[in-house]
């Protein structure tokens, strides 16, 4: 029989989770709890110094507990804070990612903003993937991460998105791993599969269907990119290539960067550029930008989305393999990595660059508290902090982090 432990959570830590201390002291860590809650819970997984635990009973709950939206919620791994007000998930942002750069960072009072909310906290996704159960039903990968769970509710995806995705029947075995959607000026249905072969589907007209395998498109239907816009300015974004997922948010990021420009610059460097969502606005404020993008899609992307501008380079390549033999002194490096952070190989490229000002857009406080403290140790002064909530309802926390050089 399993055992069950009561405890008192503690603390929201990075991941979705609440923590609270077994009996032996040991950390103990449990999802959809929430801090001052007493709680009965079953223990998931063990290692040296701390364990995991699935919540089995609110025993005396939280004031700020509400209940959850969604009929999935606890089931379907997509969402952590759905029993949190939004307000409150807001300030635990802003609280996780203080922890982080104290803790991993061993940053001392690190200037966090408050956190950015996202003009609606539901409907915001632009793009949604799922997955398909055995019998060809979409749904998403279970918050215990085994199998597939059938959904026939989501209060993430924009309205469109909503409308379409219940309409989508494929039968059982088909050889489609994922199923994603996207909203831009029209609609986009992406078909990934580990088979160069396109699944037969059905479509009706209006929409754009894609498949990928490898990362190679074949357009079944309609056009092989979508347009997004952003503050008036439309983008162009191919099949395969990656845009933020909350429009909205997307601008509060762009303006935020910005405004944090001394002008005008010089040479900007934008690593990780992407489709060239940055680029395009800091094009017009510089005499040279550089930009570094690894997806062949995303490049195609962004020579279209920034062909009226002069004075633009893009590198096509890894980060680390591109930026130690760049020629520049550029007055701002603008990196976005992905949830991995900077390569050291980067990181060091950059710091003998010594830009006077980095701007750091993260998507992984863990990851930027350890860059942080690298960039501390290379002569750069964490100026401030600005969470961002791009993903309401769920415990990932995007930030802009502007770094200046102290010497």
């Amino acid at each position: 029989m399993d055992t069950l432990h009561e405890l008192t959570l503690t603390t929201l830590t990075y991941g979705g989770e609440a923590m609270g201390r077994l009996p032996d002291n040991r950390a103990v860590f449990v999802p959809f709890g929430l801090p001052g809650e007493r709680v009965r819970v079953r223990l998931t997984g063990e290692k040296r110094g701390f364990a995991r635990a699935e919540l089995v009973e609110v025993l005396e709950p939280s004031p700020e507990r509400i209940a959850p939206r969604c009929k999935h919620y606890g089931v379907c791994g997509g969402c952590h804070y759905q029993h949190l007000p939004y307000e409150a998930q807001l300030k635990a942002k802003a609280d996780i990612l203080r922890d982080q750069l104290m803790r991993i960072g061993k940053l001392e009072n690190p200037p966090i903003q408050p956190t950015v909310g996202s003009p609606s906290p539901w409907n915001y996704r632009n793009h949604v993937q799922f997955h398909l159960t055995g019998d060809g039903k979409l749904g998403f990968v279970s918050a215990r991460g085994a199998e597939v769970v059938p959904i026939s509710e989501c209060h993430l995806p924009e309205s469109p998105l909503n409308d379409l995705w219940p309409q989508l029947e494929f039968e059982a075995g088909t050889e489609v791993e994922r199923v994603s959607l996207r909203a831009g000026d029209e609609l986009m249905l992406l078909l990934e599969s580990d088979s160069p072969e396109a699944p037969e589907l059905e479509v009706e007209a209006g929409i754009s269907v894609v498949h990928l395998y490898e990362e190679h498109p074949v357009v079944m239907a309609g056009e092989a990119a979508l347009r997004m816009c952003v503050l008036e300015r439309d983008f162009q974004v191919s099949a395969a290539s990656f845009f933020q997922v909350n429009t909205a948010m997307a601008e509060k990021m762009v303006e935020h960067v910005l405004s944090k420009l001394p002008a005008p610059l010089d040479t900007v460097l934008d690593l990780y550029c992407g489709v060239g969502l940055f680029s395009a606005f800091l094009a017009p404020r510089c005499k040279r930008l550089i930009g570094i993008e690894s997806s062949e899609s995303a490049c195609e992307d962004f020579a279209v989305n920034l062909d009226e501008f002069d004075g633009v380079e893009l590198y096509e390549g890894a980060a680390e393999d591109v930026i130690p033999h760049l020629e520049a002194e550029p007055a701002l490096v603008l990196v976005d990595p992905p949830r991995a952070g900077l390569e050291r190989q980067v990181l060091d490229s950059i710091l003998k660059m010594n830009p006077p000002m980095l701007l750091y857009v993260s998507c992984d406080p863990s990851t930027l508290a350890r860059d942080a403290a690298r960039l501390a140790a290379g002569g750069y002064r964490l100026v401030e902090v600005t969470p961002f909530d791009l993903f309401p309802q769920t415990y990932h926390i995007e930030s802009i982090s502007l770094f200046q050089r102290t010497g």
